[in-house]
């Protein structure tokens, strides 16, 4: 159990670091490499933004939500 636990903690880890470097900041970031930076008149990229944010709310309650049971695995232990 523990073993599966520390599994899901690398890999949502892995996904909250590629989520955080999708984002857009002041200077731009990775997501202008797959067009987040392109300005449209739709709103395409402003959806894609919300959906993004969406996306790693999601994963960072997983991440959370996995440390913290992981955390009390280890402590109860025997």
């Amino acid at each position: 159990m523990v073993i599966g636990f520390s599994i899901a903690l690398i890999i949502f880890s892995l996904l909250m670091i590629l989520l955080v470097l999708l984002h857009k900041g002041k200077g731009g970031g990775l997501s202008d490499m797959f067009g987040g930076g392109a300005m449209s008149t739709g709103g395409g990229s402003a959806v894609a933004e919300r959906n993004l944010d969406r996306i790693t709310i999601v994963v960072g309650l997983g991440w959370f939500a996995s440390i913290i049971v992981l955390g009390l695995l280890l402590k109860y232990q025997k």
